[in-house]
Order: structure tokens, then C-alpha cells, then sequence
């Protein structure tokens, strides 16, 4: 079943006639009648859990929102979509722009906020005027404004570009760019929800998480909680991407094993050219690769599915995550040791150079990496590789430490043996890799 996808192929549905044509608003018309606190309520039941990452349950965040008597709140969403195989957000801003404008509109009037803001990547170039363009529509047809439909209710939304910096989907990166200043996380406590937005309470949630809010009161939060599996409720949206023969977006159910998902030709119609799987990164970027071996089952020799508990199971021995849903998938063929180095030189490059582990751990362990990639490493690199990852997960302000961290300790745990291959046949690793018979000697890695 579809509830954010359910009228995507519509033509012209980006726009508010056609939208409003095919049932659009009636959930804020609804919202509307109820109080603040019900909505919430509703939110809760329904088990929503932040579609950016954490998985953190929606309506447990909104809850913690301080409420002082005269001190405005905020709602941000989060459009900083930066994370390496993620575009989900993309495509329902694009395509489904009012149903996300009907998101802000319910989330903002559960939390109070009469001025909420829209946060999107700046590389997005031309999705701003698309959302602009929704903005005034709704505008216009008394949804935005002052004292709209008669509630005596006021909400503006104001979209603002960010800069390009993967730092700023950290939710306090995103706050100090939004308020003009370079986009380096805070130290928690205190949290948005007390000190956020210009020290106000702020909620930031992304945006397939405030596009769901939709839908969720169309239908109950009761009726959305029935669905899917254990304390993943609802539907997903997924990036897919990699070596399938249908990469796109799709609207799943969580109950959906991971094997399907890739194989069945209504998703990701399998792999070009009769390839065998090799491995699949299923959440975005950082998270932990996992091998086929591991993926189509769990340790416990039972099918895995595509939610966030049947994903983490095992732990990151054996498990993964869910994350952003940027699913990629990699064929036999595929270099775990050159994608990870890809990783690896991403990170260095976004990170904010805030905390001296991740400021200087990324930068070394791109270094080795690439130093091992061209057959120019030792046996020694990948223990040393190992020792730096350990020193950064957990020891930074925010958690893109982690994300630089993860991918690298994950490919080494379930792929050794061809960061040893690279190491004992340097000549071959050398003329294998885009052609290049040679590579310059890769900067000095200090000794950790």
C-alpha cells in the first residue's frame, strides 16, 4: 500500500489545482479541528520513526519540545540531503511538493510554531523555486498566512539554500547555518528542543518524515501503527541505486525480505548482466556494508527484511541499518576497498575540522586507503586502519565521526581478505584500477 507515492503519477500533480483535484489538503482541513496535543497524540500512536537516519520515534521527539509562555518555537525541516546514495527527499519535493507543504503545515501547527523553515542542500538548484512555487500557491488559497481557513491560526514557511556542506544535516550544523554562521555542530545539552533555532525550542525533522504526518491524520495513528512490522510502522521510502536494473525511489512495506526487494521486477528488477550479489550498503553511505552472505539472511539463518530491527540484527557483527534508505547495491565485480576509499575521501572532505579525531582520523585513513588501493600498502595498514576508526567512533561532537568510522570498520570485519589481495599482489591492484599503471606515492600517514 502507498501512502506518499499513491498519486505520483498523476499528471501535473505538482501543482495546486491538480492537487487539490486528487483529495489535497483535506488532511490539514482536518488537522485543523483538532487540538495541538491531539495530533501529537496521534503522531505517537502511529510509531513514526524519523525518516532521516536515527530512527528516533516522531512523536516522542515532538513531546520533549519546550513550551515557555511567550518565547516563539520553530519547526526546521531538514532538505540537506547530502548523504551519498539518498534522494528520496528529493523526489518528493520535485514531484509531490504540496503533500510535503501539508506536512509543515500540520507538524507546525502541533508544535506552535508560527514561522518554520525549510533547509535544503544547496546542490538541490532548482528544487527551491519548485517549493517556493507550492508555497505561494497555498498561500494564496488561505492554507499559509494569517489566520488561516478562520482558526485564527498564523504560519509562514520560508525555504533557505544551504551552502553544500554535508555537515549541515547535522541538525545543529543545520541551526548555526541557518542563523548565518558557519555550520558547526553545538555541543548537546542543551538540545534543539530547549536552545535551538535563535535559542528558541526547535524540532527539526526531515522531510519524508513531515510528509508522512499527512496521511497519518487521513487515515489514524492507530490504523498507520497496524502497519508494518514490530516498531517499524507505516510505509519507507528508498533510494535505490548501484548494480540493479531499476534504480529510482520506492514506497515499501517493511515487511518486504531484502532478496525480493532487489530480484522482484516491481522493485529493483535484479542485477545487470546476470551478476551475482557481492555486497549492498542499505541505509546510505554510513552505514555498514554488508556482504550477501549476511544480507539475504540473518545470523540466525532467517530471512531478512527491509526494516529497521530485521536490518540491525546481530549487531554490527553481522547487522546493519536502515538509515536515510539509501540502498546501494554492489555486484561481484565490484572494489569494496576502492569504494570505501571513495567514502573515505568524502568524509575527509565534509568534515567541519570542529573535534581533531575526525578532523585528522578522516584524512588518514583516506590516505591509507588509497595508499592500499594502489597496491602501495602493507599488511600493517589495515590493523592501523582499524586502530584509527576505533579512536573516532564515538569521540566527536556529532555523529559524521561515526559515519566516517563505520563504513571503513565494516569493510574490513566482513572484507579482510581483499584488502589483503590489494597488499599481496601490488602490480596487479595497480594496472586494475581505472586503468592507471602507476599512481604517486600517497602523502605520509603519521603513525597512531
Amino acid at each position: 500500500m502507498k501512502l506518499l507515492l499513491d498519486k505520483a503519477h498523476i499528471e501535473g500533480i505538482r501543482y495546486y489545482d491538480t492537487w487539490i483535484r486528487n483529495g489535497g489538503y483535506q488532511s490539514v482541513e482536518k488537522a485543523l479541528k483538532m487540538t495541538p496535543d491531539e495530533i501529537v497524540e496521534e503522531v505517537k500512536k502511529s510509531g513514526l520513526r524519523g525518516r532521516g537516519g536515527a530512527g528516533f520515534p516522531t512523536g516522542m521527539k515532538w513531546s520533549f519540545l519546550a513550551k515557555p509562555e511567550g518565547v516563539p518555537r520553530h519547526l526546521v525541516c531538514n532538505a540537506d540531503e547530502s548523504e551519498p546514495g539518498t534522494f528520496k527527499d528529493r523526489y518528493l519535493m520535485e514531484f509531490l511538493p504540496h503533500l510535503f507543504i501539508e506536512g509543515m503545515i500540520i507538524s507546525s501547527y502541533a508544535l506552535g510554531s508560527n514561522l518554520s523553515y525549510i533547509y535544503i542542500r544547496g546542490e538541490y538548484a532548482w528544487i527551491p523555486d519548485i517549493l517556493e512555487q507550492a508555497i505561494a500557491e497555498a498561500k494564496a488559497n488561505g492554507w499559509l498566512g494569517k489566520n488561516i481557513k478562520g482558526t485564527g491560526y498564523d504560519l509562514e514557511i520560508y525555504v533557505q539554500r544551504g551552502g553544500g556542506a554535508y555537515i549541515c544535516g547535522e541538525e545543529t550544523a543545520l541551526i548555526e547555518s541557518l542563523e548565518g554562521k558557519r555550520g558547526n555542530p553545538r555541543i548537546k545539552p542543551p538540545f534543539p528542543a530547549i536552545q535551538g533555532l535563535w535559542m528558541r525550542p526547535t524540532v527539526v525533522n526531515n522531510v519524508e518524515t513531515i510528509a508522512t504526518v499527512s496521511p497519518i491524520i487521513m487515515m489514524g495513528g492507530e490504523a498507520y501503527g497496524q502497519m508494518g512490522v514490530g516498531r517499524s510502522t507505516g510505509t519507507k521510502l528508498i533510494s535505490a541505486c548501484g548494480n540493479i536494473n531499476k534504480p529510482g525511489v520506492y514506497e515499501i512495506g517493511f515487511d518486504l525480505s531484502v532478496e525480493e526487494f532487489i530480484y522482484s521486477d516491481e522493485y529493483c528488477g535484479g542485477i545487470p548482466n546476470g551478476k551475482r550479489l557481492k555486497a549492498c550498503i542499505p541505509g546510505g553511505s554510513s552505514v555498514p556494508i554488508v556482504p550477501a552472505s549476511l544480507l539475504l539472511k540473518t545470523a540466525k539463518g532467517e530471512t531478512r527484511l527491509m526494516n529497521y530491527e530485521s536490518l540491525a540484527d546481530g549487531g554490527f557483527e553481522t547487522g546493519t541499518m536502515l538509515g536515510s534508505g539509501g540502498f546501494i547495491v554492489l555486484d561481484e565485480d565490484q572494489c569494496v576497498v576502492r569504494h570505501t576509499m571513495s567514502l573515505a575521501r568524502f568524509y575527509n572532505h565534509e568534515s567541519c575540522g570542529q573535534c581533531s579525531p575526525c578532523r585528522e582520523g578522516t584524512g588518514w585513513m583516506y590516505k591509507i586507503l588509497k595508499r592500499i588501493e594502489y597496491g602501495q600498502g602493507e599488511m600493517k595498514d589495515i590493523d592501523l586502519l582499524w586502530d584509527i576508526q576505533r579512536r573516532i567512533e564515538g569521540n566527536t561532537i556529532c555523529p559524521l565521526g561515526d559515519a566516517a568510522a563505520w563504513p571503513v570498520a565494516a569493510a574490513i570485519r566482513h572484507f579482510r581478505d581483499e584488502f589483503e589481495w590489494h597488499i599481496t599482489h601490488p602490480e596487479e591492484a595497480q594496472t586494475r584500477n581505472y586503468g592507471l599503471a602507476h599512481y604517486a606515492d600517497p602523502v605520509h600517514v603519521p603513525t597512531v
